[in-house]
């Protein structure tokens, strides 16, 4: 009912401040407007039924649902229609054209699809055109950008392409929003004519050419978004900086040129700054200093030269994050005593610049606040002040790849949030403290390519999350601690190039989330334990230049997932097992300069002469293609004798029987390649998967026919299909000419494979050949979570949404603590969510999935994981991900599968999000913010207090678990080990209360 009064009364205000022909208008009849409404009702697919319940034909229209009538015109006139989040599919009727007092026309956030009619244009009082969040193509008529009346046009989130008129005329426009679409060509210069406008958002299309100077002559812009374009060459225009009253910039990733104009310093209200990710040259203008209002700056990846100044701190004070990494900075470290005025500072990130100097005493009056402390990869030298130890809150320090010397301080060991540490490739001396072992939160310790000396302190197996160990290329002696090999979740160790001495023990078995050990060069003797082939998820094993001895154990044929294996330059001897020959994916294996003797096996990395080293043991024999004799010509001369003698007799029937079978393959793979049968892929992880040939995909799918498709992504298609034995599947097949396609291939392949959860998706087979790949999986014949959140013929109970939620959360659960390794799936959003014919929820699409990742800022990904919105914002400034983003995405995940809100809402365009809207409503709000379906359906199950009571004790408990998962700082969020019982709890009191269980 309040905002029935507020559309209405904005509906008033808009008619009282019209033009005043609408004023003096004289009286028509409206039966064109009841005409034009039953033609874009007649053009609409309305699941809700919202439209077929109320535009009836004995009600006045103006009484219509989203209708709203001007009060004082007689007859009265259609002045807005409002249909905004009402699930409607199908087109816009051209029709509305015929609306012709029509002044507001708000059609977001449904399931329109279709052109954006041209008839549009012609309305002549239209002022507000809200289309966002569609799936609306084709081009935006021209006469739109020429309607004297146009005050607001969004059409964010949509599918839009072509270029946009060279010719815009609209003179009240005050905002324009074609953010996330596929525009392309120049932006017009001619909205250098639109002088009221206060909102430019172009970002996300493929627009080219340059940044239009005109965009300088509109003083009243507040916000202008250009980034993730292609605008390559072009310079920023120096009419910017004339926009005084500009707050927030954003144009980076936009492949920019040239300098930053010296103009920006009029820019005094700025303040947010993003010129990232292109190839800027110049200094930073001094001028810039004068916004004072900035607390955002990224600058990070141009040819930016010049000193960072020494006064930022006291120019900008409400800085929060400063970003000016991978430039060509030089100079001093002085602006890091002035960022101690910034007492809301969480990121200080200014790596790969030439930074020169010695790091100051004052880093310790750095704010508590500080997150993350990166200036790594620079010309710092000196000692480690001290200070550090007194930014409590501090969550990553990387100073790696500078000059640092002096020992580690032991106010480090105080830091008790320190997720990482980054020391690596410095001069550092002295030893490696035992109270490193104090900080039980690490998961990244890199201290390697230094100067320490002395053991390995035992302290390191208490830090019980560490995953990523690296103390290589230092002067550790001693024997390698037994803790070590306690560190369950352990992925990379790397202790390479020291004097450490002993054995392996067979302890070493037990760390099965292990990717990486390197002990090379090292004084390391004994056996090799056999205990390393339990080790299934072992990819790179290095043991080269040791004094290992004795044979290579069999047992190594387990290490089903390795790809590098080096253990050359020790003593080991006897055969080389024949197990090595099966393993699938090892690529590189170096056995030189040992003593190994025997029959070199036959198979896979063998056969490949570019592959193994095997040089420096002279007694192998049996591979001529690498260099070897055969093993006959090894043997003494009397055997020789004999077997010259046995060969006259038998090598001719054998020659015959080796042309046949030889023919006969010939002949069988000719065969093969014309019928194009694709087979199941000889992946390992699939090899107990049913097989299933290229033509029952095409019988199942009727040749993968449009009728059959249920989605495409970046990277394939996905079809329904129904298998010979009258099996449901969902057939999806991948895009080979997508760039990056094979490779998501092969990791959905593996993820897939080695997976097993009841909450997970099931692959039933995988069929692959040169031309065809594709994956079949259990079809879920009740779509995605997507489809029932924001779809108006689907409606979830809020039961139904904590069982779906709870299922997502054991899924993730198992990927992070429960699968022998760690499993990022970085992708968690409504639509990989699928549900089953019991609304069982089943999280899919582990195309981008990260196999043996953890926790904390360890692995850095080269392109960006997941979707806009659902992203930790850890990625944008270190590009690591982990754990706690994937903890992030489920967070927000549960945030709009409450709310009914996406996170890409056009509400959140300037600068909010989901989780801040969410937070400033809770817990007094709640009703605000809550999907009102939720507060509907549940009125009828009880007596009405008890409800209510039970309902919003449930929300507010599950919107408090939303926003602990999807906290600022990765080390505020709650862990999925955690989340589970939870939200369990959630629902199990929620069903006990409410449904009377």
């Amino acid at each position: 009912m309040v905002r029935m009064m507020a559309i209405q009364f904005l509906v008033l205000l808009l008619l009282t401040f019209s033009r005043p022909q609408l004023a003096m208008s004289k009286p028509h009849d409206n039966s064109t407007d009841l005409e034009a409404l039953l033609a874009i009702k007649a053009g609409l697919t309305d699941p809700r039924g919202l439209l077929a319940a109320n535009w009836t034909a004995n009600t006045s229209f103006c009484n219509w649902a989203g209708v709203y009538c001007s009060p004082k015109r007689q007859p009265p006139r259609v002045v807005a229609l409002i249909l905004e989040n009402v699930f409607l599919r199908g087109a816009i009727s051209p029709h509305v054209g015929n609306l012709s007092f029509l002044s507001l026309l708000h059609l977001g956030t449904n399931n329109l699809t279709g052109t954006i009619p041209d008839t549009i244009a012609r309305l002549p009082r239209l002022a507000e055109v809200k289309l966002l969040q569609n799936y609306l193509s084709g081009e935006i008529p021209a006469g739109i950008f020429n309607m004297s009346s146009l005050v607001k046009f969004s059409a964010t989130y949509n599918n839009l392409s072509g270029p946009l008129p060279s010719s815009i005329n609209l003179p009240r426009l005050e905002l324009i929003s074609l953010s996330k679409n596929q525009l392309t060509g120049p932006i017009p210069p001619s909205f250098g004519r639109c002088s009221n406008l206060q909102t430019i958002s172009l970002s996300y299309n493929q627009f080219t050419g340059a940044i239009p100077a005109e965009l300088g002559n509109i003083t009243a812009l507040s916000t202008l978004y250009i980034g993730e374009n292609e605008l390559t060459g072009s310079t920023i225009p120096t009419s910017i900086g004339n926009l005084t009253n500009l707050e927030v910039l954003d144009a980076g990733n936009a492949y920019l040129e040239g300098r930053i104009p010296e103009e920006f310093g009029n820019l005094l209200n700025l303040r947010k700054l993003n010129l990232g990710y292109n190839s800027l040259t110049g200094t930073m203008p001094t001028g810039l200093l004068n916004a004072t209002k900035l607390y955002f700056i990224q600058l990070f990846q141009n040819n930016l030269t010049g000193t960072i100044p020494s006064s930022i701190g006291e120019a900008w004070p409400q800085l929060t994050t400063m970003n000016f990494a991978f430039n060509q900075f030089s100079g001093g470290l002085d602006f890091v005593t002035s960022l101690t005025n910034c007492r809301s500072l969480n990121y200080i990130v200014a790596s790969g610049n030439p930074i020169e100097g010695v790091l100051p005493d004052s880093v310790g009056n750095l704010t508590a606040d500080l997150r993350y402390f990166l200036i790594d990869g620079s010309l710092i030298n000196g000692k480690i002040p001290v200070g550090f130890g007194n930014l409590s809150n501090l969550l990553v320090l990387d100073l790696a790849a500078n000059q640092l010397t002096g020992e580690l301080p032991s106010d480090l060991w105080r830091l008790e949030e320190l997720e990482g540490i980054y020391l690596d490739h410095n001069r550092i001396s002295g030893t490696v403290p035992f109270d490193l072992g104090k900080l039980a939160g690490l998961n990244v310790v890199m201290l390697e390519e230094n100067t320490l000396s002395g053991s390995i302190p035992d302290s390191v197996g208490n830090i019980t999350g560490l995953q990523h160990l690296s103390l290589a290329g230092n002067g550790l002696s001693s024997s390698i601690p037994d803790s070590i090999w306690r560190l369950e979740g352990v992925i990379d160790i790397d202790l390479s190039r020291n004097t450490l001495q002993g054995t392996l023990p067979t302890k070493v078995g037990g760390l099965e989330a292990l990717d990486t050990l390197d002990l090379s060069e090292n004084r390391l003797s004994g056996n090799i334990s056999t205990s390393l082939g339990g080790l299934k998820m072992l990819g790179h094993l290095d043991l080269s230049k040791n004094s290992f001895r004795n044979q290579i154990p069999e047992s190594l044929g387990g290490l089903t997932n390795i790809k590098y294996l080096n253990l050359s330059h020790n003593a080991l001897s006897g055969a080389i097992p024949k197990s090595l020959a099966s393993l699938p994916f090892l690529a590189s294996l170096d056995l030189s300069f040992n003593e190994l003797e025997g029959q070199i096996p036959r198979g896979r990395v063998f056969s490949n002469s570019s592959i193994p080293s095997l040089k420096g043991n002279a007694d192998l024999c049996g591979a001529p293609q690498l260099g070897f004799e055969t093993c006959s010509s090894i043997a003494g001369p009397s055997n020789s004798k004999k077997g010259v003698h046995l060969l006259k007799y038998i090598l001719p029937p054998v020659a015959f029987v080796v042309l046949l079978v030889s023919c006969f393959y010939l002949l069988l793979v000719h065969r093969r390649r014309n019928i194009k049968d694709k087979n199941l892929s000889e992946d390992p992880s699939l090899s107990n998967l049913r097989a299933i040939s290229y033509y029952e995909l095409v019988r199942a799918t009727d040749n993968f026919s449009d009728a059959n498709l249920l989605g495409k992504g970046g990277f394939s298609s996905v079809f329904k299909g129904c298998l010979d034995d009258g099996l449901a599947v969902a057939v999806k097949v991948l895009n080979l000419d997508a760039q990056g396609a094979l490779k998501s291939f092969d990791a959905e392949c593996r993820a897939l494979g080695m997976l097993r959860h009841r909450n997970l998706v099931k692959v039933i087979s995988a069929c692959s050949n040169l031309d065809f790949k594709a994956l079949v999986l259990e079809f879920m014949p009740n779509g995605n979570l997507e489809q029932w959140l924001h779809s108006h013929d689907r409606c979830l109970d809020l039961h139904q949404r904590l069982d779906i939620m709870v299922g997502v959360a054991l899924a993730v659960e198992y990927l992070h603590h429960d699968h022998p390794s760690v499993v990022l799936h970085s992708d968690l959003k409504p639509s990989n969510v699928l549900l089953d014919e019991h609304m069982v929820a089943h999280v899919a699409d582990f195309g981008i999935a990260k196999m043996l990742l953890g926790d904390g800022t360890s692995v850095l990904s080269a392109s960006a994981p997941g979707t806009i919105g659902y992203i930790a914002p850890e990625y944008g400034l270190t590009g690591k991900i982990s754990r706690k983003g994937d903890v992030y995405s489920f967070g927000i995940l549960l945030l709009e599968t409450l709310t009914g809100k996406r996170p890409s809402d056009a509400a959140f365009d300037g600068g909010s999000s989901l989780r801040q809207w969410v937070c400033e409503a809770y817990p007094d709000g709640m009703s605000k913010i809550v999907d009102d379906r939720l507060l509907s359906e549940d009125a009828t199950m009880k007596p009405q207090p008890e409800v209510l009571k039970s309902v919003h004790q449930c929300l507010s408990s599950a919107i408090e678990l939303g926003l602990a998962c999807s906290e600022q700082s990765p080390k505020e969020r709650v862990s999925m080990r955690d989340v589970v019982p939870m939200l369990q709890k959630i629902r199990g009191e929620y069903v006990s209360k409410a449904l009377g269980a």
